[in-house]
């Protein structure tokens, strides 16, 4: 079952025509990314599957179960846009919620396989996996 997180996103991307239309919002959403603290730009950060450079951390807020928070950034437009939507999505639930969450769903509904060389379609997946990567420690 689709989130209606998701299907929000969809839908916002719906209402555009084509993918060049499609690509712009994707790099407003990007530039609307809070900047990431310098802090955060570790190594261990670092997502290295990724062609552009990526940088996800995790914040754990004090409930229980922790609700995680990220923050991150990438150096190329397109991609800053999808971790921006990564973010949003992830931030503010649980490791576990996080580990349920269908980004298949999400990445089918924008179309982004079609559009997304082979290599950019692997990292936009490391992406994910690191960011769950990142929650596990908080289940």
């Amino acid at each position: 079952m689709i989130s209606d997180e998701i299907k929000a996103v969809i839908e916002d991307f719906d209402l555009l025509g084509d993918w060049d239309q499609r690509y712009q919002y994707l790099v407003e959403i990007g530039e609307r990314l809070p900047a990431m603290p310098a802090a955060d730009k570790t190594e261990e950060n670092w997502v290295r599957e990724c062609m552009s450079t990526v940088h996800l951390a995790v914040h754990p807020d004090t409930s229980a179960p922790p609700k995680l928070h990220y923050t991150g950034d990438c150096d190329t437009a397109i991609i800053k846009g999808v971790v921006a939507i990564l973010v949003t999505l992830f931030s503010g639930k649980t490791a576990a919620e996080i580990e349920e969450t269908d980004v298949d769903a999400l990445f089918e509904g924008l179309h982004l396989e079609e559009h997304l060389s082979p290599n950019r379609h692997v990292g936009v997946y490391a992406i994910v996996e690191k960011m769950r990567r990142q929650a596990r420690p908080f289940a």
